[in-house]
Protein backbone atom coordinates (compact mmCIF):
# COMPACT_ATOMS: atom_id res chain seq x y z
CA UNK A 1 0.00 0.00 0.00
CA UNK A 2 1.22 3.51 -0.72
CA UNK A 3 0.72 6.58 1.41
CA UNK A 4 -1.73 7.92 -1.19
CA UNK A 5 -3.71 4.68 -0.96
CA UNK A 6 -3.81 4.90 2.83
CA UNK A 7 -4.98 8.51 2.58
CA UNK A 8 -7.73 7.51 0.12
CA UNK A 9 -9.20 4.65 2.20
CA UNK A 10 -12.54 5.07 3.88
CA UNK A 11 -12.20 5.99 7.58
CA UNK A 12 -13.20 2.47 8.65
CA UNK A 13 -10.76 0.80 6.28
CA UNK A 14 -7.92 3.16 7.23
CA UNK A 15 -8.56 2.60 10.93
CA UNK A 16 -8.48 -1.15 10.34
CA UNK A 17 -5.12 -0.93 8.57
CA UNK A 18 -3.67 1.29 11.27
CA UNK A 19 -4.91 -1.05 14.01
CA UNK A 20 -2.74 -3.74 12.41
CA UNK A 21 0.21 -1.49 13.29
CA UNK A 22 -0.90 -0.59 16.82
CA UNK A 23 -3.75 -2.15 18.77
CA UNK A 24 -4.82 1.03 20.54
CA UNK A 25 -8.24 2.03 19.23
CA UNK A 26 -7.74 5.67 20.26
CA UNK A 27 -4.39 5.80 18.47
CA UNK A 28 -5.81 4.30 15.27
CA UNK A 29 -8.85 6.58 15.34
CA UNK A 30 -6.72 9.69 15.88
CA UNK A 31 -4.28 8.67 13.15
CA UNK A 32 -7.20 8.07 10.79
CA UNK A 33 -8.64 11.49 11.60
CA UNK A 34 -5.34 13.25 10.89
CA UNK A 35 -5.27 12.13 7.26
CA UNK A 36 -4.22 13.03 4.66
CA UNK A 37 -0.51 12.72 5.33
CA UNK A 38 1.72 14.57 2.89
CA UNK A 39 4.80 12.41 3.46
CA UNK A 40 5.74 9.22 5.23
CA UNK A 41 7.85 11.29 7.63
CA UNK A 42 4.72 13.23 8.55
CA UNK A 43 2.89 9.94 9.15
CA UNK A 44 5.72 8.61 11.33
CA UNK A 45 5.94 11.85 13.34
CA UNK A 46 2.17 11.85 13.87
CA UNK A 47 2.28 8.22 14.96
CA UNK A 48 4.96 8.96 17.53
CA UNK A 49 3.30 12.16 18.79
CA UNK A 50 -0.10 10.50 19.05
CA UNK A 51 1.35 7.48 20.85
CA UNK A 52 2.98 9.56 23.57
CA UNK A 53 -0.16 11.67 24.05
CA UNK A 54 -2.20 8.59 25.04
CA UNK A 55 -2.93 7.35 28.53
CA UNK A 56 -1.67 4.18 30.19
CA UNK A 57 -4.96 2.38 29.47
CA UNK A 58 -4.44 2.96 25.74
CA UNK A 59 -0.91 1.60 25.96
CA UNK A 60 -2.17 -1.48 27.79
CA UNK A 61 -4.81 -1.98 25.12
CA UNK A 62 -2.09 -1.95 22.45
CA UNK A 63 0.08 -4.36 24.47
CA UNK A 64 -2.83 -6.79 24.74
CA UNK A 65 -2.76 -7.28 20.96
CA UNK A 66 0.68 -8.89 21.09
CA UNK A 67 1.38 -12.59 21.57
CA UNK A 68 3.78 -13.53 24.33
CA UNK A 69 7.36 -13.77 23.18
CA UNK A 70 7.87 -17.39 22.22
CA UNK A 71 4.23 -18.31 21.77
CA UNK A 72 2.75 -19.13 18.39
CA UNK A 73 2.67 -15.83 16.54
CA UNK A 74 1.05 -15.02 13.22
CA UNK A 75 1.35 -12.25 10.66
CA UNK A 76 3.89 -9.55 11.33
CA UNK A 77 4.52 -10.83 14.87
CA UNK A 78 5.72 -14.14 13.42
CA UNK A 79 8.30 -12.34 11.29
CA UNK A 80 9.27 -10.08 14.19
CA UNK A 81 9.94 -13.07 16.43
CA UNK A 82 11.91 -14.98 13.80
CA UNK A 83 15.01 -14.83 16.01
CA UNK A 84 13.38 -17.38 18.29
CA UNK A 85 13.51 -20.06 15.59
CA UNK A 86 16.90 -21.52 16.46
CA UNK A 87 16.40 -21.23 20.25
CA UNK A 88 17.00 -24.26 22.45
CA UNK A 89 14.18 -25.95 24.33
CA UNK A 90 15.60 -24.75 27.66
CA UNK A 91 15.74 -21.14 26.42
CA UNK A 92 12.12 -21.34 25.29
CA UNK A 93 11.09 -22.82 28.65
CA UNK A 94 12.91 -20.02 30.48
CA UNK A 95 11.19 -17.42 28.27
CA UNK A 96 7.79 -18.92 29.00
CA UNK A 97 8.43 -18.93 32.76
CA UNK A 98 9.77 -15.37 32.75
CA UNK A 99 6.85 -14.18 30.59
CA UNK A 100 4.49 -15.46 33.30
CA UNK A 101 6.55 -13.86 36.06
CA UNK A 102 6.64 -10.56 34.17
CA UNK A 103 2.88 -10.57 33.63
CA UNK A 104 2.26 -11.28 37.31
CA UNK A 105 4.54 -8.41 38.31
CA UNK A 106 3.41 -5.79 35.77
CA UNK A 107 -0.08 -6.95 34.69
CA UNK A 108 0.74 -6.82 31.00
CA UNK A 109 2.59 -8.87 28.43
CA UNK A 110 6.37 -8.48 28.19
CA UNK A 111 6.81 -6.25 25.17
CA UNK A 112 10.03 -5.93 23.22
CA UNK A 113 10.75 -4.92 19.67
CA UNK A 114 11.97 -8.42 18.75
CA UNK A 115 12.98 -7.65 15.17
CA UNK A 116 16.61 -8.64 14.72
CA UNK A 117 16.96 -10.06 18.23
CA UNK A 118 17.80 -13.65 19.07
CA UNK A 119 16.15 -15.62 21.86
CA UNK A 120 19.08 -15.17 24.24
CA UNK A 121 18.89 -11.37 23.84
CA UNK A 122 15.16 -11.40 24.60
CA UNK A 123 15.71 -13.69 27.57
CA UNK A 124 18.40 -11.39 28.95
CA UNK A 125 16.15 -8.37 28.48
CA UNK A 126 13.14 -9.86 30.26
CA UNK A 127 15.42 -10.83 33.18
CA UNK A 128 16.82 -7.30 33.35
CA UNK A 129 13.43 -5.62 33.08
CA UNK A 130 11.90 -7.76 35.83
CA UNK A 131 13.99 -5.70 38.26
CA UNK A 132 12.28 -2.44 37.21
CA UNK A 133 9.60 -0.67 39.17
CA UNK A 134 6.15 -0.73 37.51
CA UNK A 135 5.92 2.93 36.41
CA UNK A 136 9.26 3.07 34.58
CA UNK A 137 8.65 -0.39 33.12
CA UNK A 138 5.34 0.75 31.65
CA UNK A 139 7.17 3.58 29.84
CA UNK A 140 9.86 1.15 28.63
CA UNK A 141 7.18 -1.17 27.26
CA UNK A 142 5.46 1.84 25.65
CA UNK A 143 8.75 2.80 23.98
CA UNK A 144 9.05 -0.75 22.64
CA UNK A 145 5.48 -0.49 21.29
CA UNK A 146 6.42 2.78 19.57
CA UNK A 147 9.32 1.01 17.82
CA UNK A 148 7.06 -1.87 16.78
CA UNK A 149 4.44 0.55 15.47
CA UNK A 150 7.02 2.38 13.37
CA UNK A 151 8.28 -0.88 11.85
CA UNK A 152 4.74 -1.98 11.10
CA UNK A 153 3.84 1.33 9.49
CA UNK A 154 6.90 0.90 7.27
CA UNK A 155 5.72 -2.63 6.38
CA UNK A 156 2.20 -1.36 5.70
CA UNK A 157 3.54 1.19 3.24
CA UNK A 158 6.02 -1.11 1.54
CA UNK A 159 4.71 -1.78 -1.96
CA UNK A 160 4.15 -5.42 -2.71
CA UNK A 161 6.05 -7.02 -5.58
CA UNK A 162 2.83 -7.09 -7.59
CA UNK A 163 2.17 -3.36 -7.23
CA UNK A 164 5.78 -2.39 -7.94
CA UNK A 165 6.01 -4.23 -11.26
CA UNK A 166 5.69 -2.25 -14.43
CA UNK A 167 3.39 -3.61 -17.06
Amino acid sequence: MTLDQLNALSPAAAKGELERCCGSERWAAAMTGRRPYGTTDELYRSAEDMWWSLEAADWLEAFSHHPRIGERATGWAKDEQAGLGPASHSTMQALAALNREYEQRFNHVFLICATGKCADEMLSEVRRRLTNDPAPELRIAAAEQAKITRLRLEKLLTPSLESSRTV
